[in-house]
C-alpha cells in the first residue's frame, strides 16, 4: 500500500485556499481604494476611442481627396502621384498611407488619453476641495 498522509494534503489544500483568499482580499481593497468612479473610467475609455475614430475617418477623407482620387492621368505614368496607379505606386502609397495613418492614430490617442486623464484629475481635485 502507499503511504498517504491526509493531514499534509489537507494542510496544502487549506494553504492554497488561504493564498486565494488573501489575493481576493487584496483585489477588493484595491478596488475600494480606487479613486476613479465608473464615470471616470468610462470617460477615460470613450474619449480616446471616439477621438481616434474621428481622427482616422478625417485622415482617410483628407487622404482620398488629396492623394487617393480626383487626379487626372498625366503623361508617362512614371511619377509618383501622377494619377496613374501602377503596381509600384500602389504599394508605395499603401505603405505611406498605413504609416501616416498609424502616426496620426498614435498621436491622437496619446493626446486624447492625456487630456481625458487631466480632465479626471481636475474632477478629483474639485471634488476633494
Amino acid at each position: 500500500m502507499t503511504d498517504f498522509d491526509a493531514g499534509s494534503t489537507t494542510d496544502r489544500i487549506i494553504a492554497g485556499f488561504d493564498r486565494i483568499n488573501d489575493k481576493v482580499d487584496d483585489m477588493r481593497a484595491q478596488r475600494l481604494n480606487d479613486p476613479d468612479s465608473l464615470g471616470d473610467k468610462a470617460l477615460k475609455f470613450m474619449l480616446p476611442s471616439i477621438a481616434g475614430f474621428i481622427a482616422g475617418k478625417l485622415f482617410t477623407l483628407v487622404w482620398n481627396r488629396s492623394i487617393g482620387r480626383g487626379k487626372t492621368a498625366k503623361s508617362g505614368g512614371d511619377a509618383l502621384g501622377d494619377g496613374v496607379v501602377d503596381e509600384k505606386e500602389s504599394v508605395v502609397m499603401s505603405v505611406l498611407f498605413a504609416a501616416l495613418s498609424a502616426a496620426v492614430g498614435a498621436g491622437v490617442s496619446t493626446l486624447s488619453d492625456r487630456g481625458s486623464q487631466a480632465l479626471v484629475n481636475r474632477r478629483h481635485r474639485r471634488r476633494n476641495r
